[in-house]
């Protein structure tokens, strides 16, 4: 019984910190894709729509940025 408490408890604290990880990644990919947007709320929904097109295609992290700096300068021109 000890060991099946030990393990739930560290499976819950495993499962908690991958949790947390994973929203403060998404937190902070949000917050660069709205940065870039501005105040035009038409333009951050096109950041957002380009941050799920980001997340499906896959880019990596260090190349988020300028795949986001990308897409906010073809809504400009756009």
């Amino acid at each position: 019984m000890d060991y099946f408490i030990i393990a739930v408890a560290t499976l819950s604290g495993l499962y908690f910190h991958w949790w947390i990880f994973a929203r403060i990644k998404r937190w902070t990919h949000r917050d660069l894709a709205l940065s870039m947007a501005g105040d035009d709320p038409q333009k951050k929904a096109y950041m957002l729509e380009k941050l799920e097109e980001a997340a499906q295609l896959k880019v990596k992290k260090a190349d988020l940025e300028t795949w986001l700096n990308q897409a906010a300068d073809q809504y400009s021109a756009g």
